[in-house]
Order: C-alpha cells, then sequence, then structure tokens
C-alpha cells in the first residue's frame, strides 16, 4: 500500500481514492476520547467502593463488614445493594439517555450528540466530586449515565462514517483503546488518592474525570460532523466539501454519490425503528443485539468494575488489590493496541474466536485456585497462587481487550445500512448498558452466593458466544459500509436467505404500490 494513501474498489469496479490525511486521525482521535471518560467511569468505581473513608461515608453497613471479617466471609463482605447501585445507576441513566440520543445523532448530527455528552459529564463529574450524602452520589453518577448514553451512540457512528474503509477497523477501536487508558488512568488515580490521609482521597478520584470530560467537550468543538450526517440531514454541498476535505483529493465523486443514494433510500423510511425489525435487517440486528449480551456476559465488566474489590476479597490486601488492577488496565490498553493493528489484517471472526479459547481457558484455571485455595474466612491466598490468579485475570483481559472488547462496537456500527444506522446503533448502546446495569448491580451478590463458581457461569457464556461467532457472524474486514448487503449478508450461508426473501417481498409491495398509486393516488408503503 502506498504511504499516502489507498483506493477501495466496489463491486462495479469503482475506486474510491482516500488519503489517511491528518484531519481524519485528529478527528477520529478528538472523537475517541468520549471512550476515555467512559473507561474513567468504569474503573474509579471500584476503587473508591474499596476506599474506608469512601465507605464510612456512604456505605458504613459496608465499612463495618470489611472492618470485621467475622460478620461475613470473604466473598460476602462487599455484597450491598446499595453500593452496587453507585455502580450500576450510571448504566441504568446511560440506557435511558440513548433513546435521545438516537433522536439527536440523526437530527441534530453526530458532532452536537457528543457535545451534549460532554456536558452531561462535566455536570456528573461535579456533583460526585461535591458529593455530600448519598442522593448527591447517585444523581452525579445518574447524569454520568446520561453522558455516556450520547457518547456511545454518537462515537462508534462517528468514527465508521469518517474513517477510509481499508483503516476502519482500526481507527474505530480508538474509541475502545480509549476507554482502556481511562481504566488504566482511574487505577493510578485510584492507586495514589487512597493513600491521602484526611478522608478526601476518593473526591480527587472522582473530580478527576473532569479531564476527560473536557477533553470531549473541547473535541466535540473542534470536529468537523461526518459527511454521511450532512448529506442526511441535506446539507448536500457542505457534506461534498467535507468529504474532500477528509479524503485528501479531489476525486471524491464516486464515493459522493453513494452517500447521496443512501441517504435518499434512508429519507424513504419513515420509522427507522420500525423498519429495523424488517426481514432484510434481522442479520444486522440480531448479531448487534447477541454481540452486547456476550460482551457482558464475558465477565469483563464483573472484573473491570471490581478489580480492587474482587482482589481484596481474594485475600490481596488493600494496597495490594489497587496494584493488581493497575496491572491488569496496563494490559487492558496493551491488548487493545494489538488489535487496533490486526483487526484489519487478520480480520475480526479469527480475533473472536481465538479470544474464545483464551478466555475459557483462564476462567476455568482461576475457578480451580479459587475452589481450593479460597474459603469463606481464610486469610490469605499464598504468594503462588495469588501470582497466579492476577495472570490469568491479566489472559482474560488481553484476550477480551483484542476481541470482543473492541469488536463488540466496530462490528454493529459498520453493519448496519444508512436507513437504519442510528436507530440500529441506539439499539446496540441500549442492549448494552441494559446488560452493563445488570452485570454491575448482581455481581457482588452473585460472588457471595457462586462463589468460585461465577467464573464458570461466565465461561459457559464463553462457549456459547464463540459458537455463535464460528457460524453465524460474517467478516467483514475492508468491506466499505454501504456495500454489506450486496458483499456479506448476501453472500452468508444463513443470513443470505433474509436477503432473498425480501427481495422477492419489495418487488411484490413494489408493483402493488404503484396499481394503488394509479388507481387511487395513495401509497400504502409510505406509512412504513
Amino acid at each position: 500500500m502506498p504511504a499516502g494513501g489507498f483506493s477501495s474498489v466496489t463491486p462495479a469496479g469503482v475506486e474510491f481514492e482516500a488519503k489517511i490525511t491528518p484531519i481524519v486521525i485528529i478527528s477520529c482521535i478528538m472523537a475517541a476520547t468520549g471512550g476515555l471518560m467512559f473507561g474513567y467511569d468504569v474503573g474509579v468505581s471500584g476503587g473508591v467502593t474499596s476506599m474506608p473513608d469512601f465507605l464510612k461515608k456512604f456505605f458504613p453497613v459496608v465499612y463495618r463488614k470489611t472492618r470485621n471479617p467475622g460478620i461475613d466471609g470473604n466473598y460476602c463482605k462487599y455484597d450491598n445493594q446499595g453500593l452496587q447501585l453507585f455502580t450500576s445507576s450510571l448504566y441504568l441513566a446511560g440506557l435511558t439517555a440513548t433513546f435521545f440520543a438516537s433522536y439527536t445523532t440523526r437530527r441534530l448530527g453526530r458532532r452536537l450528540t457528543m457535545l451534549i455528552a460532554g456536558f452531561f459529564f462535566i455536570a456528573g463529574v461535579v456533583l460526585n466530586a461535591a458529593a455530600q450524602d448519598l442522593a448527591m452520589l447517585i444523581f452525579g453518577r445518574i447524569l454520568l449515565g446520561c453522558g455516556v448514553g450520547f457518547a456511545n451512540q454518537a462515537v462508534p457512528l462517528f468514527l465508521s462514517e469518517i474513517a477510509p474503509t481499508r483503516i476502519r477497523g482500526g481507527l474505530n477501536i480508538l474509541f475502545q483503546l480509549n476507554v482502556t487508558i481511562g481504566i488504566l488512568f482511574a487505577s493510578l488515580v485510584n492507586y495514589g488518592t487512597a493513600k491521602i490521609t484526611g478522608g478526601w482521597g476518593w473526591r480527587l478520584s472522582l473530580g478527576l474525570a473532569g479531564i476527560p470530560a473536557l477533553l470531549l467537550t473541547v473535541g466535540a468543538l473542534l470536529v468537523v460532523d461526518s459527511p454521511n450526517s450532512l448529506i442526511e440531514r441535506g446539507r448536500l454541498d457542505e457534506g461534498k466539501a467535507v468529504l474532500r476535505k477528509i479524503r485528501g483529493t479531489d476525486k471524491i465523486e464516486p464515493e459522493f454519490l453513494e452517500l447521496v443514494e443512501a441517504s435518499r433510500i434512508a429519507k424513504e423510511v419513515k420509522h427507522p425503528f420500525r423498519n429495523l425489525l424488517k426481514r432484510r435487517n434481522r442479520p444486522q440486528l440480531v448479531i448487534a443485539v447477541a454481540l452486547q449480551i456476550f460482551q457482558q456476559c464475558t465477565g469483563i465488566n464483573a472484573i473491570m468494575f471490581y478489580a480492587p474489590v474482587l482482589f481484596d476479597t481474594l485475600g490481596f490486601g488493600n494496597d495490594a488489590a489497587l496494584y493488581s488492577a493497575v496491572i491488569t488496565g496496563a494490559v487492558n490498553v496493551l491488548s487493545t493496541v494489538v488489535s487496533i493493528y490486526s483487526v484489519d489484517k487478520v480480520g475480526r471472526r479469527v480475533l473472536l474466536l481465538e479470544a474464545g479459547v483464551q478466555m475459557l481457558i483462564s476462567q476455568v484455571i482461576i475457578a480451580i485456585i479459587l475452589a481450593f485455595k479460597v474459603k469463606d474466612h481464610s486469610d490469605d491466598l499464598h504468594k503462588g497462587f495469588a501470582i497466579l490468579v492476577v495472570v490469568m485475570i491479566c489472559t482474560f483481559v488481553s484476550a477480551f481487550a483484542w476481541s470482543w472488547g473492541p469488536l463488540g462496537w466496530l462490528i454493529p456500527s459498520e453493519t448496519f445500512p444508512l436507513e437504519t444506522r442510528s436507530a440500529g446503533q441506539s439499539v446496540t448502546v441500549c442492549v448494552n448498558l441494559l446488560f452493563t446495569f445488570v452485570i454491575a448491580q448482581a455481581f457482588l451478590s452473585m460472588l457471595c452466593h457462586f462463589k468460585y463458581g461465577i467464573f464458570l457461569f461466565f465461561s459457559g457464556w464463553v462457549v456459547i458466544m464463540s459458537i455463535f461467532t464460528l457460524f453465524l457472524i460474517p467478516e467483514t474486514k475492508n468491506i466499505p459500509i454501504e456495500e454489506m448487503t450486496e458483499r456479506v449478508w448476501k453472500q452468508h450461508w444463513f443470513w443470505k436467505r433474509f436477503m432473498d426473501d425480501d427481495e422477492v417481498a419489495d418487488v411484490t409491495n413494489g408493483d402493488i404500490a404503484k396499481k394503488n398509486g394509479h388507481a387511487n393516488g395513495f401509497d400504502p408503503t409510505s406509512e412504513l
């Protein structure tokens, strides 16, 4: 590939010229800071919930149990619905906000939706850092959740639309890379603030979330909206100018015409959510929903939310627990970089399948160690086994970070056609946040009741999702977004039946519509 750029070839043989321009790279990096905010929120909650001063102020019952191990066993000392609500309320709010974000993404554009997310993040950070009671703390988390809903709706779409085809996967994974950097940043901050005397270290941890919040807000002010979004809203000249700017060439007419045609078709759809349920859109919808469920059922967010709590439960001690969380956070970042390098070379399916085997083995080994070495009232985990647990958790995290983490967002964002893309992304985010909420709210209780069996529970899901990938997830690397139907879905051994049947139905309905239109002046498809 030439250093200056590349071209992608459509089935008709038309080349879309596109250089990897600085404005594309800068825009994608700035947009992906939404992932930085999301990751920091994920990582910081587990750290502060293991800090004695934070527990003493907001969760005195949990504080007493951690001070007196005899009250409850190792596995149950953090089992508290209020404590879990502190973490999970963010995701429930994000679930609700994504419905509004779907409207703003479609009507106001990707850029403005990212800006709204930034404002929500800033307001939530201020409330959390200044919290005086549990209600104030939870309300701040709800505002952060609204920011997550808007950011997770707009950022993956923006990245997929602005990136040239051959590096779309890598640039899209910048969002997930920033999530992992945010988690690592939060773990490092928690490790430092936990040592602050005076009882205000947790406020600094929560307050430093303002840094990524400001980065996202400033980034949203600086980036240009995607050509797809501008054309979709009828701003054709501006969309063409932006396309020329981001592609670094004047030969953008074929791609521009394809975007205009896709937008024209999309505008004929009056009810995108209803259209999403049509037969021809079923493959994308099923895969998008399944990916989000499977992503959460790997157990990754349970580990990343509660890493310090989990390590403390296993007998590492508070400092060692936070230190171990930093290690897993660093592994998370490095492994996501591996995904950026490999996703557009080896493809999506290879990464997903390899990771399934790696996650399964690591979780089974962890479960075996805990079954024999960590009892309800054991004082400490032997150093050798403790190291092995950390290694296995890092092995699990690395597999997730170069596969199900980034690809759970990438694949849905690049497979929905334009007419259902915003609605499809909304459903994707909604399902993701719903199951994130469920796992976050239930994990500590599950840990209490399942004990070591919780890792066997998650490993069972890994088997199911790997089988699903093997048979039902097609390869989408290097396929232009607007050509997925012809080159992916109509070629897949199972999903092609939905394309063929729907085409017949469309032709039939079109003929009926024409006849009715001549006879009555009414098009029955106008209400669809």
